[in-house]
């Protein structure tokens, strides 16, 4: 069983313009709504996969209905988390002139200790204890930069493992908690360890200081179009992503993390899931705005990077 937590969910609306332009009344194409914020990402990415995964977000006011609206038409299993302030909508802008994309995330609503009480007692009322907790995704304001680090250890006794693609203080903390997995980018991995990383030598060295420290059992720090690292105490692999065109790259690092999951469920060693979990990015940015992986895409890139 996989379950998300998103606490910052998000409608992302995507419209495109032909060219941005300051002071002036900008008119935009038809937009189109997705449901957003890492968690849920990771879990529309999961099913889409073929598997299945129980999305937890926090939901307020006509933003968090419209969310559960779009999950149920996808299929995807969720549980709300009702919460006083509404849920945010982000925005984002491709200039069909440049081919640029702009993006505005709104920081979310404020939360209060009743909100964040909510969430901790809907993880603890799950009736089956899930094998893996993805926790991904910002903090909105109001919220405890320890939050993620709390949860961790309100399920030690779970016997689950947790992934952890968040950034900033949230990820020190979470790391500090102990953890299975993390996935920063190398500026990431840099704030985590307090080391300068100048080359491919430096970011192996400073995710093998992470887990010596205990602070993790694996850590795969994503290189964008280079593909990841994948380490653990069995070793360091650079995993190179295959070449695809690019349509947008919105949502690979959650179908990364998506597909890192699903394979490691489905029985897969961390250099298998880490594997398939690359192809699934890479899957993604194949695919307009929010639209994801596909499975046919990432089963095919998947074989390809196996025999080659």
């Amino acid at each position: 069983m996989i379950v998300t937590l998103t606490v910052n969910p998000s409608v992302d609306a995507s419209t495109g313009i032909h060219e941005v332009v300051p002071d002036h009344k900008l008119r935009c194409r038809e937009a189109t709504y997705k449901p957003g914020g890492g968690g849920v990402n990771v879990s529309r990415a999961i099913h889409r996969l073929g598997g299945e995964a129980l999305a937890l977000y926090t939901s307020g006011g006509l933003h968090g209905q419209l969310i559960h609206q779009m999950l149920e038409e996808e299929g995807v299993a969720h549980q709300p988390i009702p919460i006083q302030g509404q849920t945010r909508e982000n925005l984002i802008v491709l200039e069909e002139s440049t081919g640029q994309q702009f993006r505005f995330d709104m920081p979310g609503p404020t939360f209060n200790e009743e909100d964040r009480q909510r969430c901790l007692d809907q993880l603890n009322k799950l009736t089956a204890k899930p094998d893996y907790l993805v926790l991904s995704g910002s903090l909105p304001p109001g919220c405890p930069t320890d939050f993620y680090a709390r949860i961790i250890k309100s399920v030690k006794d779970w016997n689950c493992r947790v992934i952890v693609d968040t950034s900033g203080e949230a990820l020190q903390l979470a790391a500090d908690a102990g953890v299975y997995l993390l996935k920063p980018n190398a500026r990431e991995l840099e704030e985590l360890t307090g080391m300068t990383l100048t080359g491919d030598d430096d970011l192996k060295a400073a995710a093998k200081r992470l887990i010596a420290e205990g602070r993790t059992e694996a850590v795969i720090v994503s290189l964008g179009a280079k593909g990841a690292f994948m380490i653990s105490k069995e070793g360091t692999e650079h995993i190179s992503a295959p070449k695809v065109p690019v349509a947008s790259v919105v949502g690979a690092g959650d179908s990364l993390v998506a597909g890192v999951v699903y394979r490691l469920e489905q029985g897969g060693s961390l250099t298998e899931a880490a594997r398939f979990g690359i192809a699934a990015g890479a899957a993604a940015v194949m695919n307009p705005e929010r639209e994801l992986c596909k499975r046919e895409d990432t089963e095919r890139l998947f074989k390809s990077m196996t025999q080659d």
